[in-house]
This record gives C-alpha cells, sequence and structure tokens, in this order.
C-alpha cells in the first residue's frame, strides 16, 4: 500500500472515531437527563405516599376542615394518575399549594402542631420537596447539556442523522414566579 492509502485509511478511522464519540456522548447526555426525569417521578410517588398518613393524622384534629383534606387527596391522585411529566409537575404544583394549606392548620391547632407524627410527617414532606426541587435543578441541567450537545457542531451532525430531539425544560407556573407578600 502506498503512503497516500495510509493516510486516506487514517483519515477514515479518525473520522469514524470521532463519529462514535459524539453519538455514545449524546446517548450519555440524553440517558442522563431521562435519569433525573426518573427521579422526579421518584420523589413526587415518595411525596404522594407520605400524604395518606398526613391527612390521617389532620383529620382528628382538624374535623371542620374536610374540605381542605379532600382536596389534597383529590389533588395527590391527580399527581398520580398524569401521564407526562409535564403534567405530573402542574398537578404537584397545585398541590404544594393545598399543602400549605395544611401546614398553616397546624397554627390554629396547637395540639396538633405538638403531636410527634404530624411533626415528623411535616419533617418528611419538606424533605421531600427539597428532594424534588433538587431532582428539577438537576433535570433542567441535564436537559441543557443535552440540547447543547445536540445543537453544537459536529455532534448536530450526529444527533441529525439519529434523530436526537431537543428536550423541554420545565418551566416554574406564573403564579409562582411571584415572590410571595410578607406583612407585619
Amino acid at each position: 500500500m502506498s503512503t497516500t492509502m495510509w493516510i486516506i485509511l487514517a483519515i477514515i478511522v479518525l473520522v469514524v472515531i470521532a463519529y462514535i464519540i459524539c453519538y455514545n456522548g449524546l446517548v450519555q447526555k440524553r440517558n442522563q437527563a431521562q435519569e433525573f426525569q426518573s427521579q422526579i417521578d421518584v420523589q413526587l410517588k415518595r411525596r404522594t405516599d407520605l400524604i395518606p398518613n398526613l391527612v390521617e393524622t389532620v383529620k382528628g384534629y382538624a374535623d371542620h376542615e374536610k374540605q381542605t383534606l379532600a382536596d389534597v387527596v383529590k389533588l395527590r391522585n391527580s399527581v398520580i394518575s398524569a401521564d407526562s411529566l409535564s403534567e405530573k409537575v402542574a398537578a404537584d404544583n397545585k398541590l404544594t399549594g393545598a399543602l400549605r394549606q395544611v401546614f398553616a392548620l397546624a397554627e390554629n391547632y396547637p395540639d396538633l402542631k405538638a403531636n410527634q407524627e404530624f411533626g415528623k410527617l411535616m419533617e418528611e414532606l419538606t424533605n421531600t420537596e427539597n428532594k424534588v426541587a433538587y431532582a428539577r435543578q438537576a433535570y433542567n441541567s441535564s436537559v441543557q447539556y443535552y440540547n447543547t450537545a445536540t445543537e453544537t457542531f459536529p455532534r448536530n451532525i450526529v444527533s441529525s442523522i439519529h434523530h436526537f430531539r431537543k428536550m423541554n425544560f420545565l418551566e416554574v407556573p406564573e403564579a409562582d414566579k411571584q415572590a410571595p407578600q410578607v406583612k407585619f
């Protein structure tokens, strides 16, 4: 073989290796984003599993608050039955508002506030809220890395050939973007 053939062969090998590296990198970034999406589902499931215990604990103290508790259960079920991630997040945002009302009940019922089971459940839900927030942030970060990879050269060529599609960020609803008002 001539030197020219060796050079052409080396170039072809380098192009194939670069192509494989680009493809594998895109798959890795897509899978990481899907993993974080799954983590959101896991944390939302954990949260919905805690809610029946919270509702039962509150029921004994706040008998006339049945509508608030019924709303929490209804919203919990809407999170469970949601099909897409965006539907789950929207339902979860509504559930967060309803849970704030339940936590506010503790202020009106000193015995409830002192109940150890209620305290444990509130702590668990707070920890889960933090985990959901982290999972959402991690998901958006991984989506940003993935989308950047699919749009930059030379990976954009590989991504278009293999139909890697842009992923959507989780967005905060407009109502949640407003700063809470604190009044003294």
